[in-house]
């Protein structure tokens, strides 16, 4: 007998199916759209850093200045000829039992108040900084209060003190070499970090600057617990990734200088680790980094810093969709 062959059942997709699927996609989108923007911006920044870059970075020829401060003295505190455009104020952060009750990092601390003498100088501690922030930034009072991690209020801090005060920032590990008075004629100037963007570990900039208005109208958009993970969680809230984003995104870049070192020796300022730069000697404490910053820091020397940014972007989506789903249908994470 010969056999006989079942016929092949085709399941048709009801119209109604598919436009509720259509819907739940479009509507997750717009649910998540202020994530995936973020996302976006953090993830895309080794692409978008680069641009207009021959315009924000100091050089001889744009910008008539020696980045290897071989023709400056070592003692100008000021710009001139040029206006000085930063006040002549430095600022270090110390919060909880921080590095100013270090006798070794009040000392370094003291070799920039020597470099610059007759500059006001703030020594931000918890007292000071609870009331600046409370009186002069109040809409950021409570989330800057409960960040997870001690080194994110530093950071918000960093660009509140800035914007309000203008000035130079220095990390408390940060030893002066030499005044920076010649980098006074800029409105903004931050060392370039390594593979790309720029440190916050120094910063100088105008009072009032509008970049540094951009950093601190930013930290609520941006604060989000990525992954839970104490290093990208950081960085990516209010670190140098962060700073280097939102950086990247201005309209105009041309008056945001980045200090990096010649073509010959492009990372000659570069603050990672130990190092000694023309301006500063860096001791490289990195007292925040916690246990998953070796992993995420060697991905990134090994196969690029996209990778590490882009996956830790993606799997954060990925756990920020998962928990806002569970959250809807009643139960708790």
């Amino acid at each position: 007998m010969g056999s006989t062959s079942r016929p092949i059942r085709v399941r048709r997709v009801r119209p109604g199916s598919s436009a509720l699927v259509l819907f739940l996609v479009l509507y997750g989108l717009w649910y998540a759209q202020d994530l995936l923007h973020d996302t976006l911006t953090l993830a895309s920044l080794p692409l978008t850093w680069p641009r207009y870059s021959e315009h924000f970075y100091l050089s001889a020829e744009l910008d008539d200045f020696d980045v290897t401060f071989a023709n400056y003295s070592i003692h100008q505190t000021s710009a001139a000829p040029f206006p000085d455009r930063v006040p002549p104020i430095l600022h270090h952060i110390s919060l909880g039992s921080g590095a100013a009750t270090h006798s070794k990092w009040s000392e370094v601390r003291q070799s920039c108040l020597d470099m610059h003498p007759g500059w006001e100088a703030f020594l931000w501690t918890d007292e000071t900084a609870d009331k600046l922030v409370s009186q002069h930034f109040p809409e950021l009072y409570n989330m800057w209060t409960t960040y997870r991690y001690p080194i994110e209020k530093v950071d918000a801090l960093r660009y509140m003190v800035l914007y309000h005060h203008g000035g130079v920032i220095l990390d408390m590990d940060l030893q002066c070499k030499r005044a920076l008075g010649p980098l006074r004629r800029f409105e903004f100037v931050a060392p370039a970090a390594h593979p790309t963007g720029l440190s916050i570990s120094f910063m100088m900039a105008s009072k009032g600057n509008t970049y540094v208005r951009q950093l601190v109208d930013n930290l609520h958009r941006y604060n989000r617990q990525w992954l839970g993970l104490p290093y990208p969680t950081v960085m990516f809230s209010t670190g140098c990734h962060y700073a280097s984003t939102i950086h990247a995104i201005q309209p105009n870049r041309a008056e945001l200088k980045v200090l990096a070192g010649p073509k010959e020796n492009p990372n000659m300022h570069n603050l990672n680790g130990r190092v000694s730069t023309p301006i500063l000697n860096h001791f490289g404490s990195s007292s925040w980094h916690s246990y998953d910053a070796a992993i995420i820091v060697l991905l990134g020397k090994t196969h690029g810093w996209a990778l590490p940014v882009v996956g830790v972007a993606a799997v954060g989506l990925v756990f920020y969709g998962a928990r806002r789903l569970k959250r809807r249908a009643g139960l708790r994470v």
